[in-house]
């Protein structure tokens, strides 16, 4: 397995923790009750690190399409690199930082690191042309 896929997976697992983690603060927060239901009435606002925690996985969630979308076009097309590969570590590496400077509130650097991500993308984007 390339270097680009072993990202792609670990993204994966990633995403899988970040659900995880955001789910359980969320029904911290509102209760088992609101979990287990339909979930019909608006819920009450999530709070502090729950909140945080819940727009990181979000986030996670719209860049992680694109990112697979460019590995699997790269690896269909057999476009491997030294710039592929440095693009999907630093979205993988960037994503799993972003988790805990979002989750304490960083600002600044929160933007920095979400901007290596997609910087990751465009850098497997490119190849492909």
């Amino acid at each position: 397995m390339n270097v680009e896929l072993q990202m792609l997976v670990w993204s994966v697992v990633l995403g899988l923790v970040q659900v995880v983690v955001a789910a359980t603060g969320v029904t911290g927060q509102r209760g088992l009750d609101w979990a287990a239901s339909a979930r019909d009435a608006t819920p009450t606002p999530l709070t502090g690190v729950v909140a945080r925690l819940d727009r990181a996985r979000a986030n996670f969630m719209e860049t992680f399409a694109l990112f697979a979308a460019v590995v699997l076009a790269g690896c269909i097309l057999q476009r491997h690199t030294a710039t592929t590969v440095l693009g999907a570590q630093l979205y993988f590496w960037a994503r799993l930082i972003y988790v805990p400077v979002y989750a304490l509130g960083i600002p600044y650097l929160r933007t920095l690191i979400w901007s290596v991500s997609i910087v990751g993308i465009a850098m497997l984007l490119i190849s492909l042309f």
